[in-house]
């Protein structure tokens, strides 16, 4: 047999539970449980992978800041410019009068992109921040 067929296996789980997933399956727009259950799988994987900390990865580093916040923006460029051998893009938006939108897109090993998103994402003015990654390595 392929890896590549399909095998099937069965899932236990409380009612409830069942109900909200279904409730996931039809809001993602999946044609069944199967798809839902293989998406969350290669995101579990893919997530596992973030534990390696020399594994290459590519991903975007997200926040939403207040631009009025005092030494902020210099902060942001001193650490952006201190790992520049990280960053590919960095897109910035406005979204009012004092809130930016930040897009910084990422590649090099999971310890390097991890302490720069964590340094980043820390800084006092930033008011959420978010990391996502993929292997470059397919899954």
């Amino acid at each position: 047999m392929q890896d590549s067929m399909l095998k099937r296996f069965s899932v236990s789980m409380e009612g409830s539970l069942l109900r909200k997933f279904d409730q996931l399956v039809t809001l993602k727009g999946y044609e069944n449980r199967s798809e839902a259950v293989r998406d969350l799988v290669r995101e579990a994987i893919v997530q596992q992978s973030y534990e390696d900390s020399e594994q290459m990865i590519a991903g975007s580093i997200l926040l939403f800041y207040n631009h009025h916040r005092r030494n902020l923006l210099e902060e942001m460029t001193e650490i952006q410019h201190e790992r520049h051998d990280l960053i590919l893009a960095t897109t910035h938006f406005h979204l009012d009068q004092g809130s930016c939108l930040e897009l910084i897109v990422v590649k090099g090993k999971v310890k390097d992109i991890r302490e720069l998103s964590h340094r980043l994402t820390s800084l006092k003015g930033v008011d959420y921040g978010n990391f996502t990654v993929a292997p470059i390595e397919q899954v």
